[in-house]
Order: structure tokens, then C-alpha cells, then sequence
């Protein structure tokens, strides 16, 4: 079995930590399988620098809440560098549960994986009232 991939979420103020508690509190681990990391106050090289300590020496996955922008850009550097790395962006909570389930898998079918079960995770509802006002185009 190989080694179990390293979760770090980088994110804008205090979004990543927020995801961190909630992954940490809903199932129940209290180790350094996922860790938070904001981009708060960091220029685009401190910034990589942080990712590069933060993201371990192992095969890392790094969770972006933004494709572009400092997070996305500096989590793709690292990617570059390292081929045991790998980013996912516009991460939610579900993919993040997810991860630390299954973070056993090699990282290019982890990566699927979490894709297919974030985006499944994404869904709308409304009221018959709401549709109506809305016309036939919503219906």
C-alpha cells in the first residue's frame, strides 16, 4: 500500500481553517490529515514558500477554494515542482469528508473521485411558487 495522501486546503481569510474544523469535527479525526493554510498577508513567493512547508514531503493534494487568484496559482507552482502533487479547486465540504475516507487511492483516482462526489454534492431546490413566478423557462 502506498503512502496516505497529505490534505491541505489553502484558501482566502479564514475560509480554509473553517473547512479544517468542520471535516475535523464531523468525522471525527484529530490529527494533521488535512491542515489549513490562508493566503492572508502573503506575497506570491511567501505564499509558495508556505505551500512548500505545509503541503509535507509525501504525495500531497492541495484544495484551492479559487482556480485563479494566489491560492490557485501558487497551489499549480508546487504541482509543477512536485509530481507527487496534485490541486483541486472550488473544494466544498463533501469532497474534503470524502478525502479523508479514501485518501489510501492513488492520487490521479483520488482526484477523480473527489471531482465526481463535489460536484454530485451540488444541488438547488425551490418552491413551486418560486418556479411559477420564474415562467415556463424554469420549469
Amino acid at each position: 500500500m502506498s503512502e496516505p495522501v497529505q490534505g491541505l486546503i489553502l484558501a482566502h481569510a479564514t475560509v480554509a481553517a473553517g473547512l479544517v474544523a468542520a471535516v475535523k469535527q464531523i468525522a471525527g479525526i484529530d490529527d494533521e490529515t488535512i491542515r489549513p493554510l490562508s493566503n492572508d498577508c502573503c506575497g506570491p513567493e511567501a505564499l509558495l514558500d508556505a505551500v512548500r512547508r505545509n503541503a509535507g514531503s509525501g504525495p500531497a493534494l492541495i484544495f484551492t477554494d479559487l482556480v485563479s487568484g494566489s491560492c490557485g496559482f501558487a497551489a499549480r507552482k508546487l504541482v509543477a515542482e512536485r509530481p507527487d502533487t496534485a490541486v483541486l479547486s472550488g473544494a466544498n465540504l463533501p469532497m474534503l469528508l470524502d478525502f479523508v475516507f479514501h485518501r489510501d487511492l492513488p492520487l490521479p483516482l483520488l482526484v477523480e473521485r473527489l471531482v465526481s462526489h463535489g460536484r454530485e454534492a451540488i444541488t438547488g431546490a425551490w418552491s413551486k411558487e418560486c418556479a411559477d413566478a420564474a415562467g415556463p423557462a424554469a420549469r
